[in-house]
């Protein structure tokens, strides 16, 4: 294996992602041959590594499962107060972890993975991945809304102008929108400083996996050449699995 930077590959290892790794480094609870690692540090995978203590076992084998968030889950891992929390609603043999967040009140596709170099791809606003969603406000949709959304609001509360996108009405009170990034309630504060409000939020899609015919709860494990396809979208294609 060729030399990589420590937090790589903790993060190819499905420890955490390299933001974390970072943070694990720099509390000293990575060690390697039995040294304190360093930030900025390279491994080739041979050494003896170890988190807080446990060894590693290397990078295993990538795991991306696509999952129907239902409304009242709490995408979270840790918060002791959350109701329903991501990790209470699957039961799955290998440790996952999402790659972006819904809020507690919208619904549909989550995807979730061992391979921290993958959610960090997935993640990173620079690369402009897309994410499709259906939205129900609660007043007729007109030409000027529509417009107002396409061509990017000004968010008081984030300081923040969002990003040209693509809305289109397909109800009464229902459209479908794509966006390239992913700010905190994006969707519902741009309605907001139009003057509606979303009642409901589904998101059907991100990059190129599909929510589909999943149900609440459910899930299912992406595999072939559906995962090829998202390693190489995500920029990883030397990474990507095969077959």
């Amino acid at each position: 294996m060729e030399q990589v930077r420590l937090n790589k590959y903790l993060a190819q290892c499905g420890v955490c992602s390299r933001r974390d790794a970072d943070r694990l480094i720099e509390r000293g609870e990575v060690t390697v041959d039995g040294r304190v690692g360093t930030l900025g540090q390279t491994v080739c995978g041979h050494e003896e590594i170890r988190v807080a203590g446990k060894p590693l076992e290397g990078p295993k084998k990538h795991r991306v499962l696509a999952f129907y968030k239902p409304i009242g889950v709490t995408c979270t891992e840790r918060d002791p107060h959350a109701e329903k929390k991501i990790n209470d609603m699957i039961s799955y043999p290998v440790r996952v972890t999402y790659a972006g967040r819904l809020d507690k009140d919208s619904e549909g596709l989550m995807l979730l993975s061992n391979d921290g170099e993958l959610i960090h791809a997935m993640m990173r606003g620079a690369n402009r991945h897309e994410k499709e969603y259906l939205v129900k406000v609660n007043k007729e949709i007109t030409t000027d809304f529509l417009q107002k959304m396409a061509g990017g609001i000004y968010l008081r509360e984030l300081d923040v102008i969002t990003r040209a996108c693509r809305p289109k009405k397909i109800g009464k009170y229902t459209f479908q929108i794509i966006l390239t990034q992913g700010l905190n309630r994006q969707i519902r504060r741009m309605c907001r400083e139009c003057g509606y409000q979303v009642t409901a939020l589904k998101r059907v899609r991100v990059m190129g996996i599909w929510l589909g015919e999943l149900k609440p709860g459910e899930y299912r494990e992406i595999k072939g050449g559906e995962l090829e396809a998202l390693y190489y979208d995500a920029g990883l294609a030397e990474r990507r699995p095969r077959g």
